[in-house]
């Protein structure tokens, strides 16, 4: 079933054409990866194709009974609602009745006549479980206090509040524009499986590589303003761009040498035979498009000379610190040494942008002391959005730190040369700086850090809004990086290409100094619980097992799990007893005690967490028995 469909559409920015008859559609099912470089019109065609801005030609149709979800790359809110009223202000009934039900229980003077009809309601359009699923999804996105207003949350937060919004609503189809973007990787991992687990229809633009090749069944690429298609994931894509990109500068090469023959012939063409061979004048049209197509994008290229580097890196002895009654920090000491490559991970919220202020000297610590070399410079990359004022040009941003540049070959050249090395051509330099991408104001920021010739470069989410060329570029350059580089980043496939041991804070202010990259973290961690698993179950075994007899087919169970499986039975029935319970009492309407009706909705959804938990148990020990 086809769910939207775009015919022959346009857009034009400044003077330019993004694409010109663009033709494109998305059926049931299908999940696609909207790809491209920074400028190329990722953003724009998203927020054509949802409706949130017209197209200059063409038309994009939705079927009737069809919902879109989209998420912005900075959602627009209400300033004055609360986090609440923001996600909860859907137009469908259950998203209304469950935020009236929620205002209820939040307020002790609600009436009981109130509260029996708001449960009354919840019972007949069986909205108690939804309820659970729309805590799930605030509580995994790590939002808690919904009176907060909107105009109080940081953009990372504000981000988060759009996306539980998008998908508590459950539309039919979601167009998300960098949905990774300030999750922290727990998270990442959730939204992952959630999104390739249903039967989801879903238009995104990433570039999280790994999210990219679990989620998406089909990308689609935007490329000089025309749209190529690959059925498969990310790997499948690269490998089929490359020979699509072979083959289309082959043509071009072909089409020029025709060319070349085609002018001759028209410029040795009489006028008076001009009508007479018009077919193979229209063909030498058709033949110059062709010939003018640009075979391949210019690339960027990283190389900055790096200041020399001391014995003497950072020290960092016995550092604290906390904010009220909250460890950030707690008695964490390390001497960095040379080419030290650090990944930094940890929850939203955990204080890891804290720590790189204080290693920077912009936040001092509670106690302890943080003391770098005197040969060290510090390359900066922030999370915070790149300032400026509106009369000034791209170029001028670069001239405020440097006129000239010393590259890694001992060549210096001028700041405008410096631009063009990151994909800034001449015509460019020259454009106000707000009329940039995203894409595009992130890589001038990260131009600004380099060209300070840094030995010591922190990285705080580098990969933010970079396209996926940029990123592979940036992988080169640090890889062959001569200093030390410490990084936080959500992105899991640029860590584990970079990192040689992590930095994870744990909380409570505890940083576990951990040997390896983000994969061999994760793989420690499954580790970590499958011990713990198996400590668990063989903690009660008071009888030790037979050794099991080798026989061909399916073994016997052994006596413990003979006995696990008759004791889950008794176990599951008790809990859908108590659960059956719960319902009735809070359908009863008998008590108004809001915090009665808070421990029982808690302790309903802690009985559907043991029940599933405990059911997939059963089922491996049926497939036993």
């Amino acid at each position: 079933m086809n769910y939207l469909s775009a015919e022959n559409i346009a857009k034009s920015f400044s003077d330019r054409w993004l694409f010109k008859n663009l033709n494109f559609g998305i059926s049931q099912g299908q999940r696609v990866a909207l790809v491209g470089v920074n400028g190329s019109g990722k953003t724009t065609l998203l927020n054509v194709l949802a409706g949130k801005l017209p197209p200059d030609e063409g038309s994009v149709s939705v079927r009737k009974e069809v919902t879109i979800g989209f998420l912005g790359q900075n959602p627009e809110f209400d300033e004055e609602l609360t986090v609440q009223q923001t996600i909860f202000g859907g137009q469908g009934e259950v998203l209304d009745l469950i935020r009236d039900y929620e205002v209820a229980i939040s307020h002790a003077d609600t009436s009981a006549e109130k509260m029996q009809e708001l449960m009354e309601r919840m019972d007949e359009l069986q909205a108690w479980d939804f309820e659970i699923k729309v805590k799930q999804i605030l509580s995994k996105l790590g939002i808690h206090n919904l009176d907060q207003q909107i105009k109080h949350l940081s953009g990372g937060q504000r981000k988060r509040v759009a996306m539980a919004r998008v998908l508590i609503e459950e539309p039919s189809m979601l167009i998300l524009d960098e949905p990774t973007n300030h999750l922290d990787l727990d998270t990442i991992e959730w939204l992952e499986g959630l999104l390739s687990t249903q039967n989801t229809t879903l238009l995104m633009v990433t570039h999280d590589r790994y999210f990219l090749d679990k989620v998406a069944n089909e990308i689609a690429e935007l490329d000089n303003g025309e749209l190529y298609t690959y059925k498969g994931n990310y790997s499948y894509f690269v490998e089929k761009k490359a020979s699509r990109e072979e083959m289309a500068a082959a043509e071009t090469e072909k089409a020029r040498n025709l060319m070349r023959k085609e002018l001759d012939w028209i410029r040795r063409q009489p006028k008076a035979r001009g009508t007479k061979a018009k077919y193979r004048v229209d063909a030498f049209e058709e033949l110059k498009e062709k010939a003018a197509k640009k075979t391949a994008a210019p690339q960027l290229e990283l190389s900055v000379k790096t200041t020399r580097q001391g014995g003497k890196i950072i020290e960092v002895d016995h550092i604290s610190k906390s904010f009220g009654d909250k460890k950030i920090v707690d008695d964490f000491s390390y001497v960095f040494k040379k080419k030290d490559r650090i990944g930094v991970v940890g929850p939203n919220g955990a204080g890891k942008s804290t720590f790189l202020n204080m290693l920077t000297g912009k936040l001092q610590p509670d106690s302890g002391t943080i003391d770098a070399g005197q040969t060290t410079v510090f390359g900066y990359y922030t999370q915070d959005e790149l300032t400026f004022k509106d009369d000034q040009r791209v170029i001028d941003i670069v001239k405020e730190i440097a006129e000239v540049v010393e590259m890694a070959n001992g060549e210096v050249i001028t700041a405008s040369q410096f631009l063009q090395h990151f994909q800034f051509p001449p015509a460019q330099q020259y454009t106000f700086v707000s009329k940039l991408s995203g894409g595009e104001k992130r890589r001038l920021q990260l131009l600004r850090v380099l060209i300070k010739n840094p030995n010591f470069l922190i990285l705080d989410e580098p990969t933010n809004d970079l396209d996926i060329i940029t990123l592979n570029i940036l992988e080169d350059f640090l890889l062959n990086f001569g200093g030390c580089l410490l990084m936080v980043s959500h992105d899991r496939y640029f860590m584990d290409r970079l990192v040689e041991h992590l930095f994870v804070f744990e909380g409570e202010g505890k940083i576990r100094n951990f040997p390896g990259n983000y994969t061999d973290y994760r793989e420690w961690l499954k580790e970590q619980d499958k011990n713990a698993q198996e400590t668990k179950q063989a903690a009660p075994a008071a009888i030790p097992e037979k050794k099991q007899e080798k026989s061909e087919g399916k073994r016997k169970p052994t006596y413990q799990e003979k006995k696990e499986f008759e004791e889950l039975e008794q176990q599951m029935g008790k809990l859908e007893s108590r659960k059956t319970d719960l319902i009735e009492i809070m359908n009863a309407g008998t008590t108004t005690d809001h915090e009665q009706l808070n421990a029982w909705a808690m302790e309903l959804e802690q009985i559907n967490e043991q029940l599933e938990e405990k059911e997939m148990r059963w089922l491996e020990l049926s497939e036993i028995m």
